[in-house]
């Protein structure tokens, strides 16, 4: 089924939103906004999300993504964001979404999703080898947690725990080529490593498409558990 996006109440453009609120990316935190409509609607369209659905976006930023996932009427979205120049903008566009956004204040790294989850949606679990929940986990990463996130979230997936206590929730995410090619990387390419191996064993990894005019090259990866895994898996590679 296509992606259906509805309209929020009148917000400023993007472009004008990050003026308003004086937000610059900070290299110190490896930052890279998406500011294009367009892009951020063809990442929530790949991600599959559909009306009704739980998302979980980490990293929002000034909020773009978050603006096409709330346009693709999901009945709620939480966004985990560390720094605090966001948290303002992010505020303004929960006034806009009628309730559907939830905004936690923390470290990605150290943020349980699926205690999050938990307090409401404990009626979306499924079976691990039932189709996955109506939930998603969907992030513009900065470069510098890509890697520790990916592995952090692989192994909470190995135990099925956090958002993995519902099933089979997909990650659809921002990687640099560098980090793209080692989840994917195929058994006779130059680019694999433990993580090649760490990903494949418990997901299907797919590359969706390349983000267009970045001076580094970024990729949208759609990350898919499998469906009959070993548990505890990642600790032993």
């Amino acid at each position: 089924m296509a992606t259906s996006f509805s309209r929020l109440p009148p917000l400023p453009p993007l472009r004008d939103f990050i003026h308003m609120y004086r937000l610059r990316a900070k290299k110190i935190l490896s930052q890279n906004y998406l500011v294009d409509m367009n892009l951020t609607r063809k990442i929530v369209r790949t991600a599959g999300v559909q009306t009704g659905d739980w998302v979980c976006e980490v990293g929002p930023g000034p909020g773009g993504i978050t603006r096409a996932i709330l346009e693709a009427d999901c009945e709620r979205l939480d966004v985990v964001e560390i720094d605090q120049r966001f948290i303002p903008p992010l505020e303004h566009l929960a006034e806009a979404a009628d309730g559907r956004l939830h905004i936690h204040h923390a470290d990605v790294l150290k943020t349980n999703i699926g205690e999050i989850w938990a307090k409401e949606g404990l009626d979306r679990r499924k079976e691990w080898n039932d189709d996955s929940p109506s939930m998603h986990i969907i992030g513009n990463l900065p470069f510098n947690i890509a890697s520790p996130l990916i592995i952090k979230l692989l192994k909470d997936m190995s135990y099925r725990r956090d958002a993995w206590q519902f099933g089979r929730v997909p990650l659809t995410l921002t990687f640099q080529m560098e980090v793209a090619k080692r989840i994917c990387g195929p058994i006779d390419d130059d680019a694999r490593a433990r993580l090649s191996i760490m990903a494949q064993y418990l997901t299907e990894p797919k590359i969706l498409f390349k983000i267009p005019g970045t001076f580094t090259s970024f990729l949208i990866l759609n990350i898919y558990p499998q469906k009959i895994v070993c548990d505890h898996t990642v600790t032993a590679i």
